[in-house]
Formats: C-alpha cells, structure tokens, sequence
C-alpha cells in the first residue's frame, strides 16, 4: 500500500514540473524498507531508522525530509500516517532559504536610495539606480546585468548571451524600462569610454559583484529595509529577482491551461532551465500558498471564482 502511496505522491509532484529523479528513488526505497518491516503507512520510527542507514549526517537530514513532505502530504487524506519529527539529524542543507520578497514601495525607495550614493557628480548614482531598476522589472540575475555589453541593447529588448545554464535568450522590455535605460545610457557614453560593458565602475570597467552587493546593502541600510539573518537569508540584490518573479506569478491567469502557458512563458523569460525552478517560488512565498489553499477550498465545496 505504502508503495502505491509514494508513486501517487510522485505522480502529482512530477506532474506540477519537478523531476525527483533522485528523490523517488530514495521514496521508492524507503517504501520497500517499510514493506519489509511490515509497515502499511508512513511510521515515523520506520522513518527515522531508514534515514539513519545513510552514511552521513547530512545525506540523513535529507532523507528523513523527502519522507516528512511525503508523510505531510498522505495524512492530509489518511491520518493513518504519522509525520516523523524535524529535526532529528539536523537541517537538510538543500532547502532553500525562503526568499526576501520587497514591496513596490521599497522597490522604488531601494532605486531612489541608490540615486543618492556617491561621489556627488559621477556616474555611480545613476548606474546603481539603473541596475536595481532594471533587476527589479526584469528578473535578470545580476550576473546576467553585470555582463551586458552595449551590442546586446536592441529594439526588441535584451540579449542575455551564454546565461547560468550555457543558454541565450532575449528579454523584451517594457517602454518605461527602454527609456530609463536610454537615459542612463547618455550619461553612460559621455562619462565612461573605453570598455563597453553597460554597467561600469567609477574606474570604467565592469562591474565586480562585491561592489554591487556593498552598494546595494547601502541603500538597504539607509532605509531601514528587512536584511534577515544570515548569509542565505538576507536582502541582496537577488532579491531584487525573486520579488519579480512573485509579482509575476501573481498575475497569473485563471485556468489550467493558461497557468500552464503563464508558468512556462515566465520560466522561459527569467531563464530557468526546470519550470520546477519557477514552481518553488510558489511553495516558497506563503502568500501565493494561501491563494492555492483557498482556491483548493472553493473549488471543494463546488464554488465558482
């Protein structure tokens, strides 16, 4: 029974766009482990004693996480189920850190901020408000920004050469982002010659991360903006892209097919190479779990939307 459970459980996930290549295997085997002890649902001793067979503490965190999502996901139909503790070797370093999401308002106020750097009189201000604008309405990583040169500015948007995953794209732009990138791009051309990437230092050449990050983590001082706690949780410049791709996400349409279409179309756009990678933010961002949990309840009760 447990067997069957898992491939049902594996189904739907796979089905939502995750892979679990390795993941089901684990499940798969943590099933057959169970079976032979006897055991018809999930019991979270079995659990932890299946994780335990792993030969590091880590790869244990991991194993006797996959079965807690599992278990979580059994129970909400089958009480049966016991959901084992957390805890019991640790954290699974895999997970991600949920991602700092930032309003509008601090958006504009960040970009604002960052117009207000020095020195008084030089391109900085206005290279740093561009890039934490451009980042902001269009998901690039800052990677990506750093890179671009002026050949890949095109009337039809952006040309993100050899990305994270050795893949080119185009990012069209939004006729208010072409013409802030426009006017940058005048001061750009009369203040800093030379080298030709967009983005550039106070010395003309590209753009190093650590400065990108020291400049950003200014102006996040000087508003008072949430930096969490730690180094895989606080505000950086990457936020900058989660917060686009939630607020995408939001303006999803109604409709499988059309989720469907809006999920690959995004991730196509912000350059994911898994539709999974773009199906995260969902499960990472409570209030886009609240819209599912209540849309799941309407649908339940045979309500219409």
């Amino acid at each position: 029974m447990l067997t069957q459970a898992v491939e049902s459980y594996l189904a739907v996930r796979r089905a939502a766009g995750f892979e679990l290549r390795s993941d089901g295997a684990q499940l798969q085997n943590f099933a057959r482990f169970s079976n032979q002890k006897k055991k018809r649902f999930v019991c979270a001793q079995t659990a932890i004693d299946w994780a335990a067979l792993a030969p590091s503490v880590a790869h244990r965190a991991r194993r006797l996480g996959l079965v807690i999502r599992l278990a979580r996901y059994l129970r909400a139909e089958d009480p049966r189920h016991e959901i084992p503790p957390e805890g019991i070797f640790g954290k699974d370093s895999r997970l991600r850190p949920a991602p700092i999401i930032l309003s509008p308002a601090d958006i504009r106020r960040l970009v604002g901020a960052a117009s207000r750097l020095g020195p008084e009189g030089s391109l900085r201000p206005h290279t740093y408000s561009t890039l934490f604008a451009l980042l902001a309405c269009t998901g690039l990583r800052v990677s990506e920004a750093r890179r671009l040169l002026f050949e890949d500015i095109t009337p039809d948007g952006l040309i993100i050469r050899e990305t994270k995953f050795r893949k080119s794209r185009l990012v069209p732009l939004h006729e208010t982002a072409q013409a802030g990138l426009e006017r940058y791009l005048v001061r750009r051309r009369r203040v800093a010659g030379g080298d030709d990437h967009v983005f550039v230092s106070l010395r003309g050449r590209a753009l190093p991360t650590c400065s990108v990050d020291a400049a950003f983590q200014t102006a996040v001082q000087a508003l008072g903006l949430p930096r969490g706690t730690g180094r895989r949780s606080r505000t950086t410049p990457h936020s900058l892209r989660h917060s686009f791709v939630v607020r995408a996400l939001e303006t999803c349409p109604p409709g499988r097919d059309r989720i469907t279409q809006h999920m690959l179309a995004l991730s196509t756009y912000i350059g994911h190479s898994r539709v999974a990678d773009t199906y995260w933010y969902i499960e990472a961002t409570p209030h886009l779990l609240q819209d599912i949990v209540t849309t799941c309840e309407t649908f339940m009760k045979g309500e219409t939307s």
